[in-house]
């Protein structure tokens, strides 16, 4: 009897743990179903970076660059391979003179690669040892190289930190009796503003070669980049808009120029020497950089895509410009006075991080590209690195110029660009490739930014 009480309050105790467990239970589990119901309803799991578990914006690609149409593109090719032609002949004329036509300029030289056609024309303006030739330091590897490969000093000059182009305001400043020419980069595919350049350098009596290696159809005033200098150079590499895997051309009025670059590009033979012909002897300094006909016609066929697929380049560019120009911390590029079309090879805007408290850049594009949009931020600091210290110091420069005038840290603080410096801290690129799609696609990328910003305190804490 004694022992009933006990089990009584043993089993009262039982039953109150029991109550406490199912109602904590049925209270989790009503707390999760609430959870679920918000997240279901307003969309908050699905709204939340993918870096923070949430879903991305985009899941089916941008589709592949190149692209190629097989049954339309190939036979073409198919029949130069037939042939057994392959060095330069026929069908390299003819890519020549339909790029001449697509960029209106008189003549056209096809070469193996927008490096050298930019080491080409200024070997054959007579830029060489003694010079020193004006550019940006926002530009790729190989435009201050073809200046050092022709034995010149290249001379960086600051950027506008708007449109991401050699500055034209700060151009004079750098003249001095030794300038030759001036080398403007239509960088990212955003025109320079050649306009004012030109100006500069007819005042100073400058020559100048425009680098469009990125610029393909872009425009000024209705006038195709390329040919407002004494030579525009373009690439036609594989990630370029006229893609042939290597390739280059220069294009100029000027017929005796041109003559020149094509006499250098064949051995130093005379202008319409055949190809292969021994014995005529050559008339100046050349090397052998030849187009082949097979890339000839690779170039033709990817031509006659180029002017639509520019236009929609600059639509979307546009479109996705006007998404995005009012998210706190997002800049989009300005374009140059008097530009009518740009050509996008890239799609640039500048990012501040103290805008999305604290989200450095690195984890800015980490979460972007997380979220189906893959980016990039672009150029480092081009006139900062090392191979020009490493040009001063070969037999040839030393050979060229005095102790004093191959001083590197007298150069580098000559050449200081801190508008440069900040834009590469700041730099965000999108690939063309995303520009050649519809218009709801270009509000995936802008709600992904949108998103990013929106949760940004959480991802620059994660």
């Amino acid at each position: 009897m004694k022992t009933e009480p006990k089990a009584s309050a043993e089993n009262l105790q039982n039953k109150m743990r029991r109550r406490t467990f199912i109602k904590s239970s049925a209270t989790a589990m009503l707390g999760a179903g609430i959870m679920q119901h918000n997240f279901n309803v307003f969309g908050a799991e699905e709204n939340m970076p993918v870096l923070l578990g949430g879903k991305p914006v985009r899941t089916k690609g941008w589709g592949h660059w190149p692209h190629w149409v097989a049954e339309e593109d190939e036979q073409n090719i198919l029949k130069v391979l037939r042939s057994g032609v392959w060095s330069r002949a026929g069908v390299v004329s003819s890519f020549e003179k339909a790029w001449a036509g697509a960029i209106g300029t008189r003549r056209c030289l096809a070469v193996v690669n927008g490096t050298n056609a930019l080491v080409i024309s200024l070997a054959q303006l007579d830029v060489g040892a003694g010079d020193e030739v004006i550019l940006p330091p926002y530009t790729f590897i190989a435009t201050p190289q073809s200046v050092l490969m022709n034995g010149a000093i290249p001379v960086f000059c600051d950027i506008d930190p708007r449109t991401y182009q050699l500055d034209p305001k700060k151009i004079e400043s750098k003249i001095t009796p030794k300038t030759r020419a001036i080398l403007p980069v239509h960088i990212l595919g955003l025109p320079a503003d050649m306009t004012a350049i030109m100006a500069i350098a007819k005042k100073h009596n400058l020559l100048v070669v425009e680098d469009a290696c990125q610029g393909w159809l872009a425009e000024i005033g209705g006038k195709k980049v390329g040919t407002f200098g004494n030579a525009g150079c373009f690439s036609f590499q594989n990630s370029k808009h006229l893609p042939i895997g290597e390739g280059g051309a220069i294009v100029s009025d000027d017929e005796a120029f041109m003559d020149r670059c094509y006499s250098y590009h064949n051995f130093g033979s005379a202008y319409g020497t055949a190809i292969g012909a021994v014995g005529g002897g050559s008339i100046m300094l050349g090397t052998k950089l030849r187009y082949t006909e097979y890339q000839a016609a690779m170039g033709l066929a990817m031509l006659k895509t180029l002017e639509a697929e520019t236009v929609k380049r600059n639509t979307n560019a546009e479109y996705l410009r006007s998404r995005i120009k009012d998210i706190p911390g997002i800049s989009p590029y300005v374009l140059s006075p008097g530009v009518t079309r740009a050509a996008f090879h890239l799609f640039p805007f500048r990012y501040r991080e103290d805008a999305f408290h604290g989200l450095s850049r690195s984890k800015f594009t980490k979460a972007l590209s997380a979220e189906g949009i893959g980016c990039s931020g672009g150029y480092g600091q081009l006139n900062k690195q090392p191979f020009v210290k490493a040009a001063f110091q070969t037999k040839n420069f030393k050979r060229m110029y005095t102790s004093a005038e191959l001083d590197y840290d007298a150069w580098l603080e000559r050449t200081c660009c801190p508008e440069n410096d900040k834009l590469c801290t700041e730099m965000i690129w999108i690939s063309q490739e995303k520009f050649l799609t519809e218009k709801e696609d270009m509000d995936d990328i802008a709600n992904a930014i949108e998103k990013i910003h929106k949760h940004s305190q959480k991802l620059a804490q994660a």
